[in-house]
């Protein structure tokens, strides 16, 4: 499985041949002046209503009858009544409470003293306090504010300052979650009235084959789920915005592109897609509600007619307004030998970076959508040749998005009816890392709990990259305490030879601290595009 970026973030493709592209000789997106001294644009405030001919043929149009009528189509959806996902259970602490959010709402995952996974509303009884913010004691949950403690079904059955002869009220108690381990990661469904239904917990075919191996990341990103879900169904924009990222992503690559939609249902949408001229198109997509999106492709070995399953899986978690949460998962049944040779925080700082290069223009295009308080209809010019899953995407959201908190759909918005929750101060987990190494307010800014910064976004998610940066911080104070003794014993030397031995020894070790340096700085620090450096 080599794990380039086309591949990693669309399923492994073949490689796409240069396009000979004519410039087209009609511009669709804007009116000009005829006058040719002064050519001026026009912004378009409605673009239903100023098509010109020829736009049919380019621009993504209606997909029904009813939709040219004007009829909107109206799904029963409660965004409650889904499974989200969580976290990667590997990266699931085992002794500290983790504090997480669905849509705004509160809640804290732990595992209780027998490794069960616990989730409750992110919020102590008593006063209001963050449980994320507390510790686990024998298996318990304890609230770091006043020491009331919970467990199993999110019982009170400790107070400290209850007297010995008074029992602790019924009312003493916090609200519940179910979760769900399935496949490596950990699932929450969301409604307090509806029971859980397993038949809406995603299951991937893929994952379940005989040899099937995977890279999973998962990260922290500064814009909507939504946003984040038409960037990773648009696979146009890997050759220009991940230009040379690897071997793979090439701007002279760009080119038409094929879309197929072959289903479409309430609770989403699947389909076809490859270039333009293939044919049969080779690559499969399913997005699926509420936030799970796969792009999956069959290959079969022309020497020994084995085939082979490639699936690269996007698990889109609404945190919030203006936030989301993204768990990574590519795989494949055969993986490459080359992919072998790199460690795994190598390819989770390379997913790290492709994200650092989408992020201003998702960041501003979130900016703008909360701005103008319109449908993307009368923002978005959408391709047929380039943004059909966009397009397909935002008239889900026009079926279901009235049983959403908020939604921009491709003809009806519902803005937030409460402000976005902000949070000025990091909470559980997050905290005990921000606190630490340096402190949370020192001079540092490594931990500071900040989005735009890649160690809060990933690394303290993950515990494999957490470990790597430990382990690469503890050789480089060795090497460098060995490499500063090394220099004293050359100076106090008398032989040459000894003075050659120690000071080429020092030269070794401070070549290990910049080593060390760099692998730590390429996990921790952000990618800055190189025309924008100052």
């Amino acid at each position: 499985m080599a794990l380039s970026l086309r591949s990693l973030f669309f399923s492994p493709l073949l490689k796409i041949p240069s396009p000979k592209l004519t410039p087209p000789t009609t511009n669709v997106i804007i009116s000009l002046n005829k006058t040719p001294k002064s050519r001026k644009c026009h912004a378009v405030t409605d673009r239903s209503s100023t098509s010109t001919v020829g736009d049919h043929k380019v621009l993504v149009g209606p997909a029904s009858a009813e939709e040219r009528r004007g009829e909107r189509q109206v799904a029963d959806y409660d965004w409650t009544e889904e499974w989200y996902p969580l976290y990667l259970t590997k990266d699931v602490p085992d002794d500290a409470p983790l504090g997480l959010t669905v849509f705004d709402q509160q809640i804290v995952l732990y595992k209780d003293g027998n490794g069960e996974l616990r989730c409750y509303q992110d919020r102590c009884p008593h006063r209001l306090a963050k449980l994320s913010e507390g510790q686990l004691i024998d298996g318990r949950l304890e609230c770091l504010y006043h020491g009331w403690q919970f467990e199993g079904e999110g019982k009170c059955v400790k107070i400290p300052q209850l007297p010995a002869d008074a029992k602790i009220p019924r009312s003493a108690c916090v609200r519940t979650y179910e979760v769900k381990e399935s496949q490596g990661v950990v699932w929450v469904w969301m409604s307090q009235k509806t029971p859980p239904n397993p038949d809406k917990l995603p299951w991937f075919e893929n994952f379940a084959r005989p040899g099937f191996q995977d890279v999973s990341t998962i990260h922290e990103l500064p814009y909507d789920h939504s946003i984040l879900l038409e960037n990773l169904m648009d696979p146009a924009h890997i050759p220009i915005s991940h230009d040379r990222t690897d071997w793979t992503a090439k701007r002279e690559d760009a080119q038409p592109l094929g879309f197929e939609v072959t289903e479409r249902t309430d609770r989403g949408f699947a389909g076809r897609w490859g270039k333009e001229k293939d044919e049969p198109l080779p690559n499969f997509l399913r997005f699926e509600a509420p936030c799970v999106l796969q792009n999956n492709r069959e290959l079969v070995d022309s020497k020994t007619g084995e085939k082979r399953y490639f699936t690269g899986l996007f698990l889109c978690r609404p945190t919030g307004q203006g936030k989301s949460m993204l768990i990574v998962r590519f795989g494949a049944t055969k993986r490459s030998p080359l992919a072998k040779l790199f460690p795994k925080w190598y390819f989770h700082q390379n997913a790290s970076k492709v994200f650092e290069q989408d992020m201003g223009f998702l960041s501003s295009q979130n900016e703008v959508l909360m701005k103008e308080k319109v449908p993307t209809k009368e923002l978005y010019l959408n391709l047929r040749s380039s943004d059909t899953w966009v397009a397909e995407y935002r008239k889900w959201m026009d079926k279901v998005g009235h049983g959403m908190p908020y939604h921009f759909g491709h003809s009806t918005i519902s803005l937030p009816k409460v402000p976005a929750v902000v949070e000025h101060a990091p909470a559980g987990l997050v905290a005990g890392v921000s606190a630490s190494s340096p402190a949370k307010g020192a001079i540092g800014t490594m931990h500071a709990p900040n989005l735009a910064n890649r160690y809060f976004r990933h690394v303290i998610h993950c515990k494999g990259c957490s470990s790597v940066i430990k382990a690469f911080s503890t050789w480089k104070n060795s090497l460098s305490v060995v490499a500063a003794a090394l220099t004293v014993l050359a100076i106090l030397a008398s032989g040459r030879q000894w003075k050659a031995f120690c000071l080429a020894s020092a030269s070794l070790c401070l070549a290990g601290v910049y080593a060390c340096s760099t692998a730590i700085a390429t996990n921790t620090t952000n990618f800055i595009r190189t025309h924008r450096r100052l």
